[in-house]
């Protein structure tokens, strides 16, 4: 069989569900693959261009790709009553949001839609790699930034401010946990070669809770952020009952946010 194109961010939580089915820790089924690692935004545009057989999205983007891609039932971040952060180096009040500059981790990610879900009205927001966020909060190029990924147990010891944890509001306005980001498989594939990667990955996300130290040096050589400690706070926090399965309470959490994103 031909190795099937992956794609995933190099986010501890992102390297930690991959590393053993990319790395044939596990039995893969015969599959292999071949696999890449980028910011989340781009991996929403390559599945936008349709140019990846198996790739982590944001699920903001999912709902536009639902015609050419299925969710895979494993491998999803879904955070309770955490999220995207949004911080400052004054501490303004959420009222004060409308008049400031926002700096956000891409136009399709989940980050995004939540923001413009729980503040709807805010215009003034500009796009960048969310590794470069915290940097352009300091040095006062926006007012405030929305982070996701490692930078959310960073962001204190440099100086910065909470104003709002788009996780708390969003549990607080709908009860159920926010849908961040899942796996998405082409629906060009054939339908037993999907029913093989649900199964693979589901493997590979069990296999690292039980081996947690197991891809550690893959996790730590890609991640934006290098201290051990972060990077296990970080897991534990996406890594959950909902990656192993989406169960119904992840469907109806997911179909929540696709209804509020249609409104």
């Amino acid at each position: 069989m031909n190795k099937l194109t992956l794609a995933f961010s190099p986010c501890p939580n992102d390297t930690f569900i991959f590393d053993a089915m990319v790395h044939q820790k596990i039995d893969t089924e015969g599959l292999e693959f071949d696999y890449s690692m980028t910011d989340v935004e781009e991996l929403n545009k390559m599945a936008f261009a349709k140019s990846i057989d198996v790739t982590k999205i944001s699920f903001h983007a999912f709902v536009y790709l639902t015609k050419d891609y299925i969710l895979l039932e494993s491998g999803s971040a879904l955070g309770n009553n955490v999220g995207p952060v949004l911080i400052a180096k004054k501490n303004y009040s959420p009222e004060a949001l409308q008049d400031i500059k926002i700096a956000i981790p891409g136009e399709y990610t989940t980050a995004n839609l939540l923001l413009k879900i729980l503040f709807p009205t805010l215009q003034n927001k500009t796009s960048m790699l969310f590794s470069d966020i915290e940097d352009a909060v300091l040095s006062e190029k926006v007012d405030a930034g929305l982070i996701i990924h490692e930078n959310r147990f960073t962001y204190k010891a440099r100086g910065l401010h909470k104003i709002v944890d788009l996780g708390e509001l969003w549990m607080e306005k709908t009860g159920v946990p926010i849908p961040l980001g899942g796996i998405i498989a082409s629906k060009d594939l054939s339908p037993d070669t999907i029913k093989k990667l649900n199964r693979v990955l589901r493997r590979s996300i069990l296999f690292a809770m039980k081996n947690p130290e197991s891809g550690m040096d893959f996790i730590k050589r890609h991640s934006n952020e290098m201290d051990a400690e972060i990077i296990k706070k970080h897991i534990e926090l996406y890594v959950n009952n909902y990656t192993v399965e989406l169960g119904e309470e992840g469907h109806k959490a997911i179909e929540r946010l696709i209804t509020l994103t249609k409104e």
